[in-house]
């Protein structure tokens, strides 16, 4: 039985979405998946990350556009500013023309996880945004829907929603990803694996 190869591809500047999407890799490969992570290019210079107090992730590889061909599917990690996609995402997304010119993704899976700075700071918003360019590349968007409890659970504070595992880190970045959200990312993991499992096996 052939494992499904799984991009886990990310644009951070403070490490939450890799906290998220170590937790998802962790639900892939409990699943069977075949993982690699990557970083979208950076577009700022150095010195654009210090005046964000934000870190450069130099140990995780940096993945090209067509590199994107190699997948059976894809789960992007998406930070996001005033609602919108950060420019680094939409600069990668652009870069791939030539694929959509010939269809080289079209027939692939992708999902999609983020973070945002308050709860009602579009989380649902920015992975609907996003998935325009998975419906343009013919990718199919697999959404988590209500199946984790923990998505129904109003008693706290929880990222995470229908359209894929979130955490809410705060304002100024002081909440770490919780319990709940933890076993989103992992569900979201292990249900996109088991999908792909069924579909290529």
């Amino acid at each position: 039985m052939a494992k499904p190869k799984v991009y886990v591809i990310i644009h951070l500047f403070w490490g939450y979405i890799k906290m998220l999407a170590d937790l998802v890799i962790a639900g892939l490969e409990a699943k069977g998946a075949e993982v690699t992570l990557y970083c979208m290019p950076e577009t700022l210079p150095k010195e654009g990350f210090e005046k964000l107090w934000a870190k450069l992730f130099d140990e995780i590889p940096m993945i090209k556009p067509e590199e994107l061909v190699n997948a059976d599917g894809f789960l992007f990690g998406i930070g996001m500013h005033f609602e919108s996609l950060a420019a680094q995402v939409k600069a990668f997304w652009d870069m791939t023309s030539g694929l959509w010119a010939t269809g080289a993704l079209a027939g692939k899976f992708g999902r999609v996880l983020t973070s945002t700075g308050l709860q009602q700071g579009g989380q649902e918003t920015i992975i609907q945004n996003f998935i325009s360019h998975y419906v343009h590349h013919g990718i199919n968007f697999v959404p988590v829907g209500f199946i984790h409890p923990n998505l129904q659970d109003n008693l706290e504070l929880i990222g995470g929603s229908p359209w894929g595992a979130t955490t809410i880190v705060g304002g100024n970045g002081p909440r770490q990803v919780s319990e709940k959200e933890k076993e989103i990312a992992k569900h979201q993991g292990a249900r996109f694996a088991k999908l792909l499992n069924k579909v290529l096996n």
